[in-house]
């Protein structure tokens, strides 16, 4: 879940800057819960190495020593008694009691030292070592988790889009695996797909100017050029068309990624040249021509020849001379010879 968006829209981010912070309570959970696990395994592996707890090894260590006085008292009255018996001092179940109580202390001397040993053994010490491997890798999960939790730049630029909603990523939006989070983008250059129709696309070249409008702003023009040229024509809608790739300087960074722009790429340049709208053109038998406006109102058919054209006008090489009226498009049929009634725009 989102917790925290850290950048508004067209926001200049830096490579890792944070951009979004999502909900890491649980995760910050499990890292407390295994750092507990941690120091209480790493606390018992001490203990362990140590050679068993201070309390267990106290205990045996004032039993011992209590062992070993009784153990010097009684062989010292075993060896007394020996003496003794030599001389007729002291009777054979008074010498066989002092040997059985110096056995007593021996053997507990033995229990404790093997009490001692069996404060650590291999096994409690590898179980030990296990749970603090498990619970450090517990808390190396978590803080991976934690970290993951904060979404950051993949790159320098610019924030322009916030999740997949148009109106943005908000806090208390949930993220599933794959989601887009955000679009951070260079917009100082932009890539600009042209859509140019498949008779045109001979007149297109790498590197040829290009020049881009946007409805959104109008009055504002941006340039740039043709970067890659198309390997297939595609249909859309009605037309055949090949996708031509351009870059557009966007200094002032206003050119938005997503929107839908106007271009022409400019193939060819010819100065002074004579121009009619494409519209006005006009092809039968194979020839290309208009109807010229002549004598007493009447139009004729002129053949013309044309040279290079932009979206909306042609060039007419010979055909036509400047400052000639041609008939623009008409629902109904004109012919040669017809008489009309000129209506200039």
């Amino acid at each position: 879940m989102v917790d925290r968006v850290l950048v508004p829209l067209g926001q200049k981010v830096a490579k890792g800057a944070a951009l979004v912070q999502t909900d890491a309570r649980q995760a910050q959970a499990d890292l407390t819960s295994a750092q507990a696990r941690i120091s209480q395994a790493q606390a018992e592996l001490d203990v362990l190495k140590s050679g068993g707890r201070s309390s267990d090894i106290s205990a045996i260590a004032s039993s011992e020593a209590s062992a070993r006085q009784e153990l010097t008292s009684a062989e010292k009255d075993y060896d007394s008694l020996q003496r003794l018996q030599v001389r007729g001092a002291a009777t054979g179940v008074e010498v066989t009691a002092a040997r059985d109580r110096v056995e007593k202390a021996r053997l507990q001397i033995q229990a404790l030292d093997a009490r001692r040993r069996n404060l650590v053994s291999g096994p409690d010490q590898a179980a030990a070592q296990a749970r603090l491997r498990e619970a450090e890798s517990a808390a190396s999960l978590a803080r991976e988790q934690i970290a993951l939790s904060t979404i950051r730049a993949p790159m320098d630029g610019v924030v322009y889009q916030l999740g997949s909603d148009p109106a943005g990523l908000r806090v208390g939006s949930y993220l599933n695996p794959g989601d887009l989070v955000a679009n951070v983008g260079k917009l100082d250059r932009v890539r600009v797909m042209v859509y140019v129709d498949e008779p045109d696309l001979g007149r297109v070249d790498v590197g040829m100017p290009v020049t881009i409008t946007w409805d959104a702003l109008p009055g504002r023009t941006w340039t740039g050029a043709v970067e890659k040229t198309p390997t297939q024509v595609v249909s859309l809608g009605s037309r055949q068309v090949g996708e031509v790739q351009c870059v557009i300087d966007n200094p002032d960074l206003d050119l938005l990624p997503g929107t839908n722009i106007n271009a022409e790429i400019r193939s060819q340049v010819a100065d002074n040249a004579l121009t009619i709208p494409k519209d006005v053109i006009r092809r039968e038998s194979g020839r290309s021509g208009v109807f010229a406006l002549g004598a007493d109102n009447k139009i004729f058919w002129h053949d013309v020849k044309l040279g290079i054209s932009s979206v909306t006008r042609s060039q007419v090489i010979s055909g036509l001379s400047d400052g000639e009226s041609v008939a623009g498009a008409s629902d109904r049929p004109l012919k040669n010879g017809m008489k009309v009634t000129p209506i200039y725009p």
